[in-house]
């Protein structure tokens, strides 16, 4: 995996993790789960973790346990899942086929076109470019504009 200059992370446990009650878990989960999720916060550039701790009334250290241990990745892989979803929605949507990777990036949530490549490549292997031309090779009639786009 030399692409994009991706290295696996080493576990290592923490041992907040194993402070916070399972019940207060279960709850701060489907707590974070309605606002990175339902009211869609994951496409806010700006919404860290230490806003979401604002927002439910708590400190980083319990986002970041309830992240880890309920979704098994850090708070920046979890909110990146979600925008990788949603992107890969759009790049074989019809509708924004005339969009260029730095808008996709920009309308899922990604700061710059580097950290969506980067991210968008560890999910799924593939860059985001690549990903729609796929598609597009699986579908021909869907085939637009999209080969001169780079």
């Amino acid at each position: 995996m030399a692409k994009y200059n991706i290295t696996e992370k080493k576990e290592k446990e923490a041992a907040y993790r194993s402070l916070v009650n399972p019940r207060l878990m279960d709850e701060m989960k489907e707590k974070i789960l309605n606002i990175i999720v339902m009211q869609k916060k994951y496409k806010d550039k700006d919404y860290s973790a230490k806003k979401l701790a604002e927002d439910l009334g708590t400190n980083t250290r319990y986002i970041s346990a309830v992240v880890n241990v309920r979704f098994h990745m850090n708070y920046t892989s979890f909110v990146n899942k979600f925008r990788i979803e949603e992107a890969m929605a759009i790049l074989v949507d019809r509708r924004y086929q005339d969009l260029r990777m730095e808008e996709v990036s920009d309308m899922v949530g990604f700061a710059n076109r580097q950290s969506f490549y980067a991210s968008f490549y560890k999910i799924m292997s593939m860059t985001p470019r690549d990903y729609r031309l796929k598609h597009l090779a699986q579908h021909p009639s869907e085939k637009v504009k999209t080969e001169k786009k780079r």
